[in-house]
This record gives structure tokens, C-alpha cells and sequence, in this order.
């Protein structure tokens, strides 16, 4: 059951992607260019990616760049590892610097996505919260025309519920 998941979700990619390229084509024949800025586009392929990698994991996702309206920022992925609710953190490249994508996500960005993981959990019908995980999926992506593919690297449990917490585990 487990590979039919696995296929279903890689056809859904291809096909993503195959959409995505004829909606580039067709905008271009018409002479009308893209408006997304080319970082903001690079930030939604690499989440495209980190999606369809969750899913064949067997992660089930149930939100995209979620936002609680009143507390700025968003959540790019949020999926259930069986009973294991998910924050993750999606940062992309379209090269590697000298820098590792996953280096991006500073204090400030743990603080607001504690923040989010926290309002969203208040709002959940259980009684009891569920166990929650801090994640980074760190993605470089490559170029189809020279036969590199995506890169992921998914960094579980990246960081917790407080700063001091971590500060302890690293002495």
C-alpha cells in the first residue's frame, strides 16, 4: 500500500511540474512576464519540493504557509509523523553558498515559528496537545537542461521549545 502511496504522489509531481512549465510557456507566447520576484518563485519550487518529499516519507501534510492572522509570519509546512505534529521550516537555494541554507533560520525565525506552533496548537479540538517537533528542510535545487536534480537535506527535531533548552543539550 505503502509504494501505491509513493507512486501517487510521484505522478502528482510530474505533473506539478509539467503545469508549471506549460503556464511559463504559454505566459511567455503572450508576452507577459512572470510577477513573482524571482526569490519569492525559488522560495515556492523549494517548498513544491519539501511537500513532495514529506509524502513519500509518509508525513500527511495538512498546511501550507500557515498564518495565524494575528502574529506575524507563517509556517511553511505543518504534517503529522503519525502522532507526531510537524513545524517545518523550508529554506531554499538555487546554488550553495558558502553558508548552508538551514543557517538562515536565526533566533528571530525560531521565535516567531514557536510563537505560530503555539497558537496553532491552542486552537486544535484535542484536550490533550499533541507531541510537537521544530523541523528545517534545507533545499538546493537543481536545473532539469543539466541533469542535476534536488537536493534535500531534512534536519528532524532542528531546534525546541526554548533557546535555553538548547544552549543546555549543546554543553
Amino acid at each position: 500500500m505503502q509504494w501505491l502511496k509513493k507512486m501517487r504522489v510521484n505522478c502528482l509531481a510530474g505533473t506539478l511540474g509539467t503545469l508549471d512549465r506549460i503556464a511559463g510557456r504559454l505566459a511567455a507566447m503572450r508576452g507577459r512576464a512572470d510577477s513573482t520576484p524571482a526569490h519569492l518563485a525559488v522560495g515556492l519550487d523549494g517548498e513544491d519540493a519539501a511537500y513532495f518529499y514529506l509524502e513519500r516519507k509518509g508525513y500527511t501534510v495538512v498546511a501550507r504557509r500557515w498564518s495565524a492572522g494575528n502574529i506575524p509570519g507563517d509556517v511553511d509546512l505543518i504534517a503529522w509523523n503519525k502522532t507526531l505534529l510537524c513545524f517545518i521550516e523550508v529554506k531554499t537555494r538555487s546554488q550553495r553558498d558558502a553558508a548552508p541554507a538551514e543557517a538562515a533560520v536565526d533566533h528571530h525565525k525560531r521565535a516567531t515559528l514557536r510563537r505560530l506552533a503555539s497558537s496553532y496548537v491552542r486552537q486544535l479540538p484535542q484536550e490533550i496537545p499533541p507531541e510537537v517537533r521544530f523541523d528545517v528542510i534545507s533545499v538546493y535545487l537543481g536545473s532539469d537542461s543539466d541533469g542535476r536534480k534536488n537536493d534535500l537535506v531534512h534536519f528532524e527535531n532542528a531546534f525546541g521549545w526554548s533557546e535555553r533548552r538548547e544552549v543546555a543539550q549543546r554543553d
